[in-house]
């Protein structure tokens, strides 16, 4: 295999690439990219078995070849070298040989024939999206899942379609984040469970794009098709709980406050939180009283008012200061409504301005 090409389109092609290689030390060729001349491009591939991504980029082919080269190795040479700079590369004998006006340098590759094959979806349900929504659905929400893979089902992010809109829910049974995208023309696929390690590397990849995203989903992928490149995702054979039953729908009591307010006032309050870090809510709305407080025997206490409108039942309840702060990012609102049924009952948070997004905690026993 011969290539001529431009470093900068190999470089962004190699640094997509890199978000997907696996680092596998039984399996060293996972750890390498695929490099396929043909015709006036270049295909790269690069899989961790449980994603899989191919990107073209236009190069020179002056001889056709298959050659799987360690990624990390091509990545830092190239982003070393200077912009726009003329590359020559030859595939000869187990070596792959680069050159430039002032550089040769040789890099070691592995058998291309053990190589994984990169699954194609090409039965199932596809229609179109534009990129930014499905990365706004998917971040709005993964934080809440469950870090641990003992329940697979709560270790994901789970998507389904709902009238006009693509539902992202996510929970680790401590806290639950669902959010509403619009998305117009979209057939109903029923639901699937996309795995958490690959969501974070889906929105790495996605949020760059600016083009119209092919998606197209089966019983047991998804994958993602723009300009040049090729993005498929290993989904859960899970069930995911039904949430919707836990959501409170008779709240006892509720306070709307500034989000701003409500994020320093928390910051402050978990200094002196303890290591459980439990942050307690007292709100007695017949006194205007909206509190905030945390004790810590080793370091202090800390109380602090909030101003807000308030209705409802007295209450006093403790939250894990974690899961409170986590769901602000989501939140595009100056202002939210906090809903609470009672003792031992879940907070329900949402921005006043914006219906699309909800999140869940559920109180601390102690």
């Amino acid at each position: 295999m011969k290539i001529e090409c431009v470093k900068d389109k190999f470089l962004e092609a190699v640094q997509k690439i890199d978000k997907v290689t696996g680092k596998n030390l039984s399996l060293p060729i996972l750890s390498c990219v695929s490099m396929e001349a043909r015709g006036g491009d270049v295909l790269l591939k690069a899989t961790n078995l449980d994603m899989g991504i191919e990107i073209n980029f236009p190069a020179k082919v002056i001889t056709p070849g298959k050659v799987a080269i360690p990624n990390s190795t091509l990545l830092q040479f190239l982003s070393n070298l200077s912009s726009n700079e003329k590359i020559s590369l030859e595939s000869l004998d187990g070596v792959v040989h680069i050159t430039t006006k002032n550089i040769s340098t040789k890099i070691k590759t592995q058998p291309h024939e053990e190589f994984p094959i990169i699954p194609r979806v090409t039965d199932g349900t596809s229609f179109e999206i534009e990129p930014d929504g499905f990365v706004q659905g998917l971040r709005s929400v993964w934080y809440s899942s469950a870090v641990s893979s003992m329940k697979p089902e709560l270790a994901s992010v789970y998507i389904y379609h709902s009238d006009d809109s693509l539902v992202f829910v996510a929970t680790d049974s401590f806290r639950l984040a669902e959010k509403r995208i619009k998305a117009k023309k979209i057939k109903d696929f029923g639901n699937i469970l996309i795995p958490f390690k690959n969501v974070s590397e889906i929105v790495r990849i996605l949020e760059f794009v600016h083009d119209l995203v092919e998606i197209v989903i089966n019983q047991n992928q998804i994958s993602f098709s723009w300009t040049g490149t090729y993005l498929v995702s290993r989904i859960i054979d899970g069930t995911f709980p039904d949430y919707k039953q836990i959501i409170p729908k008779d709240p006892k009591t509720e306070a709307v406050v500034l989000k701003e307010d409500c994020v320093q006032a928390l910051k402050r309050a978990n200094v002196f939180s303890d290591t459980f870090h439990q942050v307690t809510f007292r709100i007695e709305p017949k006194e205007k009283t909206f509190e905030v407080s945390t004790k810590n025997n080793d370091v202090g206490e800390n109380k602090e008012q909030l101003d807000g409108v308030l209705k409802g039942d007295d209450v006093a309840i403790s939250f894990n200061y974690k899961y409170l702060s986590d769901c602000f990012q989501s939140i595009s609102s100056d202002s939210l409504s906090l809903s609470f049924e009672g003792l031992g009952r879940p907070l329900v948070i949402r921005g006043i301005s914006d219906s699309s997004f909800l999140y869940l905690v559920m109180p601390m026993n102690k």
